[in-house]
């Protein structure tokens, strides 16, 4: 470009010679992503979750399927088991003992564990429920004995889940359960933050963050996933059904299906209904499409509000175990004895009768008190192989009943946080252990209308129902049925009935309970003569001559001259319980 005298280029003008170069900016892709954030943060979410599927997901199911199947177990190889072969024809162990024992409660118990192998082999795309109080050996009676011989079982633990503390804790023990894994529960927390501060920058939530409910779900699908890889495992190109479809071929071989047992089931329910919804949608969807057969043991006898939310259309299969007869008590205990006193394991080997530590008379004596309960039996063939007389054991086991029931139930009212926890009073636990004490059960609807249950000061336990319910999921007492409806009530445990004897005979815990059942009463009737005398005074200020106000005028002043008697008859009684209780220790 040459520049002109008349422009300012001097004499002759100037020649100007202008090169280009590429324009350099620096940092232009990080300054891009930084300025858009709206699109880059929802983006980076969407690539990693598609990452974490393609990565992850395969990982978590082979995880998921060597758990059901136990490929990595070492117990499962051929070499371990010749070796545990050879040593048992060497060494006794203890748990061949006790195998002998329960052989007694299985014979009991063998129409429910043929009618549960039967289940297994048929179609039925439905629940399987074990219902049973504590102690009454549902998971042996399944795991040990009905799916003895079956291969790919899952089982469950609700009462781990729902133990664990925080959604982190949630995670990693759903997690543990079905063996799923790699798991980043630290995550959960961290992705929140980042959504929180993506919200405060751009306005709106980035979507990193999920859930209690979306990371159980998917923790369940994937598991779900895996259940139907290994239903499908065996299947073979050669088989006479390899045209039909997956969902068919399940339906048709109800045997291959892996099978998933949801033990626990409605432990802890009042804390926290996410998981339990979650796992009965997932089970509902197991059954549903011929993936498992699902198998609930549960001590709830509500269970059905629960699981037919899931399957509303569809009738539970149930199996209900309570107590074992008082024969195959016998036997249990026998055994156990026997095979502690025969160290060669042989049951068959007679015993003299200067070698017994124990009298059968008596024993039938202990095994009437302590019924058919597993726990309380095994409990008391402890303290037998200790050396203990059947009596002293049985005594001991009611003292130590007597005791945790009146920590538990009776003195909860000294600690104000705890009593407020409590959806029961003492008054209402006492009314209820002193007369089961004398009969063997209570009438459902008559023990609702006492004033005890019916009028309650205590606020968390104004609702009578309410109150036998929750003391019927502690199991102080058990609620009895007759088609559908509440009937009966009866101790939670057999050896209860005894150890509310123990307690209905201490007269001075008997008087200060009684007293302040009288005390509660008298305030109720004060209560209903406040009442009776407000509408009395009401009435007084009407026209007088009023005919019509006559018949409530004289049935007003009847009640309050009825609850007056009886609070003049309790006083009477309060002052004989205050001079036993300012006499006795």
């Amino acid at each position: 470009f040459k520049v002109l005298e008349e422009a300012g280029g001097g004499v002759g003008g100037t020649q100007l010679r202008i090169s280009y170069i590429q324009k350099i900016q620096a940092h232009t892709i990080r300054d891009w992503l930084l300025n858009h954030p709206r699109i880059v943060i929802p983006l980076a979410a969407a690539l990693l979750g598609t990452l974490a599927v393609a990565v992850f997901d395969p990982i978590r199911t082979f995880f998921v399927k060597a758990h059901v199947t136990h490929s990595f177990h070492i117990q499962n190889s051929a070499i371990y088991k010749w070796f545990s072969n050879q040593a048992q024809d060497i060494f006794t162990f203890k748990d061949k003992d006790e195998n002998l024992g329960f052989g007694a409660i299985w014979d009991d118990r063998k129409d429910n564990i043929e009618q549960l192998q039967t289940w297994m082999m048929e179609t039925a795309d439905t629940f399987i429920v074990v219902q049973g109080p504590r102690g009454s050996g549902k998971r042996e009676l399944v795991i040990d004995q009905a799916l003895k011989d079956r291969k790919n079982i899952l089982v469950l633990d609700c009462k781990a889940i729902q133990d664990a503390r925080g959604d982190a804790g949630t995670i990693n023990a759903m997690a543990e359960q079905v063996g799923y894994k790699p798991v980043f529960s630290w995550m959960n927390s961290f992705s929140s933050l980042i959504d929180l501060a993506a919200q405060g920058t751009i306005g709106v939530k980035s979507g990193f963050s999920e859930t209690l409910d979306t990371q159980l779900g998917k923790i369940l699908s994937c598991t779900a996933a895996a259940l139907k890889d290994i239903a499908l495992d065996e299947r073979d190109s050669g088989d006479k059904d390899a045209t039909l479809s997956d969902d068919d071929y399940l339906d048709a071989h109800p045997e291959r299906r892996p099978t998933v047992i949801i033990d626990n089931f409605l432990h802890k329910t009042e804390d926290s209904a996410v998981v339990y919804d979650k796992i009965c949608e997932w089970a509902a969807s197991l059954t549903t499409s011929n993936v498992a057969h699902v198998i609930f043991l549960t001590n709830d006898i509500s269970y059905s509000k629960v699981l037919g939310k899931a399957l509303p259309d569809r009738v539970f299969r149930q199996i209900a175990l309570g107590d074992i007869t008082p024969d195959a008590a016998k036997r249990f205990l026998v055994t156990h004895l026997e095979s502690d006193e025969n160290p060669t394991g042989n049951v068959d080997e007679k015993l003299s009768v200067d070698q017994k530590k124990y009298d059968i008379s008596e024993l039938d004596a202990c095994i009437e008190v302590l019924g058919g309960r597993l726990t309380d039996l095994e409990f008391l063939a402890r303290r037998l192989k200790t050396g203990q007389s059947p009596q002293q054991a049985v005594g001991e086991i009611i003292s130590q009943s007597a005791s945790e029931i009146m920590k538990m139930f009776l003195l909860s009212g000294a600690n104000k946080d705890d009593s407020e926890k409590r959806l029961w009073s003492p008054e209402q636990v006492w009314y209820l252990i002193e007369n089961l004490a004398e009969k063997h059960d209570l009438r459902y609807n008559e023990t609702l209308l006492t004033d005890t249950f019916k009028s309650s000061l205590t606020a968390s336990a104004a609702n009578g129902e309410a109150v036998l319910e929750a003391l019927s999921q502690t199991e102080l007492i058990t609620i009895k049925t007759s088609k559908g409806r509440p009937e009966s009530i009866r101790p939670g445990k057999p050896v209860y009935q005894a150890a509310f004897k123990q307690l209905a005979q201490d007269k001075v815990l008997k008087a200060r309970l009684d007293l302040a059942i009288l005390t509660e009463l008298a305030k109720i009737e004060a209560k209903n003569i406040d009442k009776c005398e407000s509408e009395l005074a009401i009435i007084s200020r009407m026209p007088r001559g009023s005919y019509q106000v006559g018949p409530r005028w004289t049935y007003l002043l009847d009640k309050v001259a009825a609850s007056q008697t009886k609070i003049e008859n309790w006083e009477k009684d309060m002052s004989g319980l205050k001079k036993l209780l300012n006499t006795e220790y």
